[in-house]
């Protein structure tokens, strides 16, 4: 089995356009949360979010591609343009035709169906758009990468909920770890700011009327975000010898499934994966010094997630810095586990921990050390990245400093 570099990263979110404008905003603790501004929100119960504020296409793709591209496909190739270049990849015919492209998204396009729907439904329109299909299928971003780069290999979308990217990612490195590619573009991506799967997400009751707060006592739900990160990967030995800058190294990826309720968390299924992941590393459960949570901000998910970091870590749980970058970056759905790997890659290869923006109330029920509104220097070497998603579907990755 081959060790697992990660070479290239590119990411674009509520806290910003680019890797470095993202890492600066965890190390500051700055919340990306507001109002919305791409959709109505005057009938919905709630109207924040983490979105890409005032964001155009035109940056990055000429106005005849973007009618092709919905908004979390055109995420899905700016965070892989930005990971490419990152890793200083020289494309060659032959790998091109190995790479892979595994990505994740749990919505797909969402703002394309939703006008179709409206045209439809309100407007009385006989007719869609006619790219309507192409744009919404959720493997739409994998494709657009697939194209952009001439890349020819295995390519494909995961769609688990909200650990689509974690899955995604955990694939992609199995893939790499087995020799079956030399090269994988992974990540996920998601745009979910339209009228229909917001009123949706109001009907869930699980969205929060001002904001994100993880793991406080006053948590009143999750936020949703948007955005899109992707990494680039292949093999430790084959990045050190072309000279190739490595961030850290994925060694080892867990999951498992509830298979006790939809919507509702559980303690033994989270735990499982954590499990699984560990063994797949070879690590003791000491070995670990932070976790990027699921931490969702609802009552349910962060009394479930600290009852099975404790079930796992036992006394260990108590040396553990824990934390959810969701109250910064919003819940972006498929897209959220590529975020928070890379806010994990980002601690590690730093040494700055995020923290748990929007702090204000210890809850008993969640008694972690969870690094409340300041980042904090810590020179970690193994780290996990939690992701569990209606369905019971859950997903961890374990990450490790390189020096």
């Amino acid at each position: 089995m081959r060790r697992v570099a990660i070479t290239g990263m590119g990411a674009i979110c509520a806290l910003g356009r680019n890797t470095a404008e993202i890492a600066a905003a965890l190390c500051q603790g700055r919340s990306g949360i507001g109002p919305i501004e791409s959709t109505d929100t005057s009938q919905l119960r709630f109207q924040n979010g983490a979105e890409v504020k005032h964001y155009c296409h035109q940056p990055y793709f000429d106005d005849r591609r973007a009618d092709f591209i919905d908004r979390f496909a055109q995420f899905a190739v700016i965070a892989a343009r930005e990971a490419v270049l990152d890793a200083g990849v020289e494309w060659t015919q032959e790998l091109r035709e190995t790479a892979a492209i595994i990505t994740g998204s749990c919505v797909g396009g969402q703002s394309t169906e939703d006008i179709g729907f409206h045209e439809v439904y309100k407007l009385g329109h006989s007719r869609v758009h006619p790219l309507t299909i192409p744009k919404t299928m959720a493997n739409a971003g994998a494709s657009h990468i697939s194209m952009e780069f001439g890349i020819t290999g295995p390519s494909f979308t995961i769609s688990t909920a909200c650990s689509s990217a974690g899955h995604a990612i955990g694939q992609a490195y199995w893939m790499v770890r087995s020799g079956i590619t030399d090269l994988a573009i992974t990540g996920g991506s998601e745009a979910p700011f339209s009228f229909g799967i917001l009123k949706a997400w109001e009907a869930m009751r699980v969205v929060s009327p001002d904001t994100c707060r993880p793991f406080s006592r006053d948590r009143r739900g999750m936020i949703l975000g948007e955005g899109g990160a992707m990494l680039v990967i292949e093999p430790l030995d084959a990045a050190l010898a072309r000279g190739a800058r490595v961030h850290a190294e994925i060694v080892g990826f867990g999951m498992s499934s509830d298979a006790c309720h939809i919507t509702q968390p559980s303690t033994e299924g989270a735990a499982r994966a954590m499990r699984a992941v560990l063994q797949d590393a070879g690590l003791a459960p000491e070995q670990i010094g932070y976790i990027n949570a699921h931490g969702t901000a609802t009552p349910a998910n962060d009394p479930t997630e600290t009852a099975a970091i404790r079930s796992v870590f036992g006394p260990h749980a108590d040396r553990l810095a824990v934390s959810s970058t969701k109250s910064m970056h919003g819940h972006a759905l498929g897209a959220a586990a590529a975020l928070e790997c890379l806010a994990t890659v980002l601690a590690l290869r730093d040494g700055i921990l995020p923290p748990t923006a929007n702090y204000q109330e210890p809850d008993p029920d969640c008694d972690l050390d969870i690094i409340p509104n300041h980042s904090r220097r810590a020179g970690i070497e193994y780290a996990l990245s939690n992701s569990f998603a209606f369905g019971g579907l859950n997903a961890v990755l374990a990450l490790r400093r390189v020096a």
